[in-house]
């Protein structure tokens, strides 16, 4: 197959991928305007931050296959992927550990102002005074909204802290979930709105979906204790960043963010964002799966699912596939209509 490389990739991964006969086209500066006229002539399109719009997938005259580098698929356009009959896949779980360090991170910086020492010092300012007032993280009450793979990670990070973790109950968890959250002695409670005001931090790890878009609104935010910290590293659009500001003026909220609602959708850019200048804000740049570790997990998944696709019978979906329901809605909905399916 050719396949487009539009954003980076360690270069041993693609080799491997040479080494099995496919073509790659390495250009990882690509933005998502470029990406339509960047398809032309390719099968399979690999991308981390770059977005995938229904133009770009409608320009390209051999899409097959579409593959997000991390978890997350909620910057690509799964529907039009859909209507073409090109699969999207991503590569859950392997870049767990590294988004959880960079959460644990927010946390102890928040905490202990390190990016306002720093900034003082690399100025010539010295205020051992305002730096020594830090509440500490042993024994505070850290909510963690999502025990996916991620949030389990952070959450048995905070616990190695000394924090009381609490999440919220839910019928239908499996047991493995349930049997890392009772090893760290999780206190479950009824709702969202019990852990709010239960806990002095909220710390979300939870999909890009149609309900948990705005999850952190101006009434989950008022249950909040003043001068709580919110934590969010997993998709922009689960904040009211209106509401989030609000709470920070009025109740001294602060928050650690990794990801916002207006983020530049290529890997540099201008960053026109209200909330990530504010003060009561420490930001970094959506970078929560950018470890050499994860990086490196999540390119040997992206290289087992090429294998796999281009190995597959054309009725056999590749692995991950997160599109499947939409692209059979489409097939049955076009009788003329196909999916592309795999082979070289």
């Amino acid at each position: 197959m050719r396949i487009l490389v539009a954003d980076a990739f360690p270069d041993e991964y693609r080799a491997e991928l040479a080494a099995y006969g496919h073509d790659c086209t390495y250009e990882p500066e690509t933005t998502a305007e470029e990406l339509a006229r960047a398809l032309a002539g390719h099968d399979a399109l690999i991308v981390r931050s770059t977005a995938v719009t229904a133009d770009a997938v409608e320009a390209a005259d051999s899409l097959r296959l579409v593959i997000r580098a991390g978890s997350g698929t909620n910057t690509i356009d799964r529907d039009a992927a859909a209507r073409r009959g090109v699969y999207v896949c991503n590569v859950p779980g392997r870049n767990a550990i590294a988004v959880a360090e960079l959460t644990m991170g927010l946390l102890l910086a928040l905490d202990r102002s390190i990016p306002d020492n720093v900034a003082d010092l690399r100025a010539g300012r010295w205020d051992k005074k305002r730096y020594s007032r830090a509440r500490g993280i042993h024994g505070r009450k850290v909510g963690v909204v999502g025990l996916g793979g991620i949030g389990l990670a952070f959450a048995e990070r905070a616990a190695a802290f000394g924090a009381d973790v609490h999440a919220v109950a839910k019928p239908d968890r499996d047991e493995r979930t349930l049997e890392r959250a009772r090893a760290i002695d999780t206190v479950f409670v009824d709702s969202l709105d019990e852990l709010a005001r239960t806990c002095d931090v909220l710390s979300f790890h939870v999909p890009a979906t149609a309900d948990t878009r705005m999850l952190v609104d101006r009434q989950l935010l008022s249950q909040l204790p003043p001068g709580a910290i919110v934590l969010n590293t997993s998709r922009g659009d689960i904040v009211d960043e209106d509401a989030l500001i609000e709470a920070m003026e009025s109740n001294g909220v602060r928050a650690g963010l990794d990801v916002y609602a207006d983020e530049p959708t290529s890997s540099t850019g201008t960053v026109t964002s209200r909330l990530a200048k504010h003060p009561n804000v420490y930001g970094t740049h959506h970078i929560g799966a950018s470890t050499e570790q994860a990086q490196h997990a999540v390119a040997a998944e992206v290289v087992r699912i090429v294998t796999a696709f281009t190995a597959a019978a054309p009725s056999d979906a590749p692995p991950h596939c997160v599109n499947l329901d939409a692209l059979e809605q489409a097939a049955l909905s076009s009788p003329t209509s196909t999916t592309s399916g795999g082979g070289p």
